[in-house]
């Protein structure tokens, strides 16, 4: 099976010509059904976007060669927006009305989720399966949006738990320098308030890694004996070593779902003393159930790497996939937003629901350990 290649374009000028486009559309154009995706696709933050992508491509090709979702395939459009909200804005837009998005899929970040909201909710287009939204977005973009993976909130709240319950009690916090990186750092707090803890230092974080030497050398002065890391890419991994090399060697470090456990560990060898990370999607190497032994072999034909960031993007892919399925022939978006919300499903080993009052499907957490030459030991 060959992959498909995604498409990437510069941000253009839309307006609002998407409006006309978006009101004829509320039943999706003939042909292929066209999924829309916006996210930063380059840099260090961009890398593992790319995976998330490539591993819901999976879930889409497998369909696609059954015939489609009702006899018509999927497609997948992405647009790079550097994590800009005006960007996102914009490819939103460009997305709508010159691609002829009938949903949007996987769209990534919460300043550029929150700010498309008003643009959701206008078009009528469901947007499933969001990466690395805040839960504040999350809440912004309620009635337009549906989340498969669990809330920062409760990843917050099991790392904290996790911590204080094998006797650690001097925790940091390190977090990308942008809006959802800020409230991630008051939901940790928040969690060690309910153990009447408060963190011993925070540190922001540039997302190009460009303040990693320093957030390391403030870590390492704090004398922290875990860290609480809510940062993506090669970000995580850079910080871990100026922290190592400031004399904080013996810090253990926690990751969020975002920081990729296998990248991380590579790049930072044996250098501190470990890490973790709470997981949200099922362990991707388990033989239990048939859905992930379908997931290895697909992602190993098409030779996208096993793990838990091209495994999330199938669980969101198969989710998407049932969606449209349950939407039935008649392919309208109000149609989408109702089989979504009677949605009641359990995908690769995890339950998803959002029948509830939220727009969360997921409560999944599972503390998984990085091995020095990246694998994950549960």
């Amino acid at each position: 099976m060959q992959r498909r290649s995604f498409l990437a374009a510069g941000v253009a000028g839309a307006g609002l010509a998407w409006a006309g486009a978006a009101q004829a559309q509320q039943a999706a154009a003939e042909g292929d059904i066209v999924l829309g995706q916006t996210g930063i696709l380059n840099g260090p933050l961009g890398a593992p976007i790319r995976v998330v992508l490539a591993g819901a491509q999976l879930a889409f090709d497998a369909v696609n060669a059954q015939g489609g979702v009702n006899g018509r395939k999927v497609k997948m459009v992405s647009l790079d927006d550097d994590l800009s909200p005006e960007k996102a804005v914009a490819n939103y837009e460009k997305l709508l009305g010159e691609h002829r998005a009938f949903a949007f899929f996987c769209c990534v970040g919460s300043a550029t989720t929150a700010a498309a909201a008003k643009v959701l909710t206008q078009s009528g287009a469901p947007m499933v399966g969001g990466y690395a939204v805040s839960d504040s977005a999350r809440d912004k973009a309620g009635g337009a949006a549906y989340f498969v993976r669990a809330t920062f909130a409760r990843e917050a709240q099991a790392l904290v738990q996790h911590l204080t319950t094998i006797g650690v009690n001097r925790i940091a916090v390190a977090a990308l320098d942008n809006p959802g990186g800020a409230e991630v750092v008051r939901l940790v707090e928040a969690a060690l308030a309910t153990h009447q803890l408060q963190a011993v230092t925070s540190v922001a974080v540039k997302g190009d890694a460009s303040t990693a030497a320093a957030a390391g050398k403030t870590l390492a002065d704090s004398k922290a004996q875990a860290v609480i890391m809510y940062l993506g890419g090669t970000v995580g991994g850079e910080v871990m070593k100026a922290t190592a090399a400031a004399g904080g060697r013996s810090t253990m470090f926690y990751g969020m779902s975002i920081v990729p456990g296998d990248v991380t560990a590579k790049l930072v060898g044996n250098q501190t003393s470990g890490l973790a990370i709470s997981q949200v999607v099922p362990y991707p190497w388990s033989d239990a159930d048939a859905q992930t032994r379908d997931y290895r072999q697909l992602a190993e034909r098409s030779q996208v790497p096993v793990g838990y960031l091209s495994f999330e993007g199938y669980v969101n892919g198969l989710v998407m996939v049932e969606a449209l399925k349950r939407t039935g022939r008649e392919l309208t978006r109000p149609r989408l937003h109702a089989a979504l919300k009677a949605m009641r499903m359990r995908v690769a080993g995890m339950d998803v629901d959002f029948t509830g009052s939220g727009n969360t499907g997921s409560r999944f957490i599972e503390m998984v350990r990085v091995t020095q030459d990246g694998k994950f030991l549960r």
